[in-house]
């Protein structure tokens, strides 16, 4: 069956009012009655409008409708989700078997006839709301020790006049030790309300970590950029450094080089395997600012028989 865009096919947008509604119904009704208009297709066309007019003018049918998303173009093939339950409960005796009868195949499959409804007494539409997908940013230091961290989250959803109103929810997210970015936390039953009595979906949060004066992160491994003066890298030390966890002492062989990586094994992301840490050294050289600081520059070029570029003239 194809799928009917109803508020294109009313003219109206999707956060119409239900007076936005009604007006619209009436102005395409006198258009398009067939006792009026001279028009080859206004039957059809009045038809058409009565099925549109007969959901958006619902509060309860048009939240039904609007669960199935924005993703679907008027005249393409559509099936109901699985979850959907065909037997709707029409209230009030509005229409008749035989008006009801008039509408399309794609009104039936989502509401259903009047036998339908009689068949299934109250038992009314179910679908279960859709899945949401949001980011939550957390710090490095949350993936190593774990904690809470509250999210504020805006939804739609349908208020009385029948018009999408938006509201704020906050809620606290549980980080498990060991979360890596890119993975996600699955909050059941937090998702987009279902329709009917139907479950609301799921929520599912991606992490973020957000940008660290120290760490980049890759996978389950951390980086770290570390400077060191030019005697350290030359003769060796043992350094305090910081890690997401707490301070070690990083032992610096002599005559290490800029950009040598020195690997902390299991200090990366906290897992069963986990990640390591990479220390990639810097060597920062003092600022030759003073005279006394360029006195010590001339000593070393007299006394050192350096060339960096040695590699060059072979």
């Amino acid at each position: 069956m194809e799928y009917k865009d109803y508020y294109q096919i009313m003219g109206i947008p999707r956060d119409a009012t239900q007076d936005d509604i009604k007006r619209a119904y009436r102005k395409l009704a006198r258009k398009y009655h067939p006792d009026v208009s001279k028009e080859p297709e206004a039957e059809a066309r009045f038809k058409e409008i009565g099925e549109a007019y007969e959901v958006l003018k619902d509060p309860e049918k048009r939240a039904a409708y609007d669960r199935l998303g924005t993703r679907w173009k008027s005249g393409q093939e559509f099936q109901p989700p699985p979850e959907w339950d065909q037997g709707f409960e029409f209230h009030g005796g509005e229409f008749t078997q035989s008006a009801a009868s008039q509408f399309s195949s794609f009104f039936e499959a989502l509401f259903g006839k009047n036998q339908s409804s009689q068949r299934h007494g109250n038992q009314g539409f179910n679908l279960q709301g859709e899945d949401s997908h949001a980011k939550i940013s957390i710090d490095l230091e949350d993936s190593f020790n774990g904690g809470v961290r509250s999210l504020t989250l805006q939804h739609t959803e349908p208020g009385q006049d029948g018009r999408p109103h938006i509201r704020e929810r906050t809620l606290n997210v549980r980080i498990p030790k060991g979360i890596q970015q890119g993975q996600h936390i699955r909050l059941a039953g937090q998702g987009s309300p279902g329709a009917g009595r139907g479950k609301a979906g799921d929520l599912y949060l991606e992490i973020v970590f957000k940008s660290h004066p120290y760490f980049s992160v890759e996978g389950k491994d951390i980086f770290m950029e570390l400077p060191v003066a030019p005697w350290e890298a030359a003769l060796g030390t043992t350094i305090s450094i910081p890690t997401p966890a707490s301070k070690v002492d990083l032992k610096i062989p002599a005559n290490s080089r800029s950009g040598q990586k020195l690997r902390l094994k299991g200090r990366g992301i906290p897992s069963k395997l986990p990640g390591d840490l990479y220390v990639v050294l810097q060597i920062v050289l003092p600022a030759a600012d003073s005279e006394q600081a360029r006195t010590f520059y001339r000593d070393m070029e007299q006394k050192l028989a350096f060339n960096p570029r040695a590699r060059f003239n072979t």
